[in-house]
């Protein structure tokens, strides 16, 4: 599907679970706080949402919403998810992505 078809049928929408190692999760989450921060300044992203699991401060779940495809692509290109991605590799023990197309606008 393009991305004018995408954006006649809803936001681009973008989860990602992570498991993060033991000893990191107060450093990943004040860095996740700044990236979320950075990435809502970005044109095209209008929600960016960091949960913890209240019973494991490791495990976190991330809720995006962008305009579209493209803005999500424009997002990882950023030099500021570049950075973030970079440096907090070593604190995560897992990751799962996984991308939505909203059926609501």
């Amino acid at each position: 599907m393009n991305d004018e078809a995408s954006d006649a049928l809803g936001n681009w929408v973008v989860t990602v679970e992570f498991t993060i190692q033991p000893g990191f999760a107060e450093q990943f989450l004040r860095r996740m706080a700044a990236q979320a921060a950075e990435s809502l300044r970005e044109v095209g992203c209008s929600q960016f949402d960091v949960c913890v699991d209240p019973s494991d401060e490791h495990h976190v779940f991330l809720y995006e919403v962008y305009s579209n495809q493209q803005a999500f692509a424009t997002h990882l290109a950023s030099p500021h998810f570049k950075e973030f991605d970079h440096s907090t590799r070593p604190w995560i023990g897992s990751k799962t992505v996984a991308q939505w197309r909203s059926t609501q606008r």
